[in-house]
């Protein structure tokens, strides 16, 4: 299996590119990307809170323009399409609550300084703000495996939400809870990979999207 990470302008390493304007046109940046990359192969894609909101409109125009409907989405820590329309609004001009979405992490002072809590910040203000410009899909389903996985511990998106996901399954559809917060994929890698051993046996898979 290759795993094959996706970073948008205007973050971390690509911190000077332009920011996408909207989510149509990060999803087209990130869809071209993998059609190069990965074209013919098998794929799953995983996506954690907004990426894997991302996640589901790549699956989406894959699937449905291109006829490449990856192996499945794997949505993390992620309310379904319908409850995004509008949700951002006071999350991104509200510093204190971007600053306890953030301080989920539970990373610790000699992990981070204040100048990269500040860049973190920044970067998931940008998030908060792609995310008003997402258009409710309809409830638009995906034709592969869809796995919604959340933290036992998460307050931001919580069992109920996630089960929501179903509604956009046309297929297989699983829920997982995890051992943790809203990062809970960072905090508990071990058992994300031992919950990802059955699609890799299933299919020689050629790319991870996260």
């Amino acid at each position: 299996m290759s795993v094959v990470g996706v970073q948008l302008p205007g973050r971390e390493a690509r911190w000077r590119d332009p920011s996408p304007a909207s989510v149509d046109d990060a999803v087209a940046a990130i869809v071209d990307e993998v059609r190069s990359l990965v074209s013919g192969q098998p794929l799953v894609v995983f996506g954690h809170s907004f990426g894997a909101l991302l996640g589901y409109e790549v699956t989406r125009v894959l699937g449905n323009q291109y006829d490449a409907w990856p192996a499945a989405l794997i949505v993390a820590a992620c309310r379904p399409p319908h409850m995004w329309i509008g949700a951002g609004h006071g999350l991104a001009s509200d510093d204190d609550a971007l600053a306890r979405l953030f301080n989920g992490r539970d990373l610790d002072d000699d992990e981070l300084d204040e100048d990269s809590r500040e860049l973190f910040l920044a970067v998931l203000r940008k998030d908060t703000e792609l995310s008003l410009t997402y258009r409710d899909p309809q409830r638009a389903p995906v034709r592969c495996q869809l796995w919604a996985w959340g933290g036992d511990r998460d307050d931001t998106v919580v069992a109920s939400d996630l089960a929501e996901w179903q509604d956009y399954a046309a297929g297989e559809f699983t829920q997982r809870e995890f051992a943790g917060g809203h990062y809970f994929p960072g905090e508990r890698l071990d058992r994300v990979l031992q919950e990802l051993d059955p699609l890799r046996s299933d299919s020689p898979l050629g790319g991870t999207l996260a």
